[in-house]
């Protein structure tokens, strides 16, 4: 997964959460970037076709930025899916986050056939919460520990 890929996993999961466009700084928030990268990469997904964004309104993924997006985030939820119920990392959510840029689809796809991946996924993540609901974790738990470090 490349870094457009993880701006579209953003846009698409705050759109989520928002119910419509995704703000700029929603965003920037979301990848811990400055606004003005934020704007700056989503001016090159619109320029690619991903996105659409109109200033002050926000950014909105077109059909293929949101198939792209969903792709990022099943590999992301297949990530932290095998470092849950496989490696048993407690860390599980800083280790996803870095793995996920160096992961590529083949590798996810032989991630996924150790998982046996759900077939709802990547419509299992819940984007309050920044974590695959099917997860058997304490999630709340998870979280205090990587704040915690």
């Amino acid at each position: 997964m490349n870094t457009s890929d993880q701006y579209l996993k953003a846009i698409y999961l705050v759109q989520q959460v928002e119910n419509g466009p995704a703000s700029t700084g929603r965003v920037a928030d979301m990848l811990d970037v400055s606004p003005a990268s934020a704007n700056e990469m989503i001016g090159k997904l619109q320029e690619r076709g991903f996105a659409d964004h109109e200033k002050y309104k926000g950014v909105s993924l077109t059909d293929d930025g949101i198939t792209r997006a969903r792709d990022a985030l099943q590999t992301y939820c297949i990530i932290e899916r095998f470092l849950v119920e496989v490696l048993e990392v407690e860390r599980f959510r800083t280790e996803a986050q870095t793995l996920e840029t160096v992961i590529d689809s083949n590798v996810a796809e032989r991630l996924d056939t150790i998982i046996d991946r759900e077939p709802q996924c990547p419509d299992c993540f819940g984007p309050e919460t920044d974590v695959c609901a099917l997860l058997e974790c304490d999630i709340t738990e998870a979280a205090d520990s990587e704040v915690a470090d």
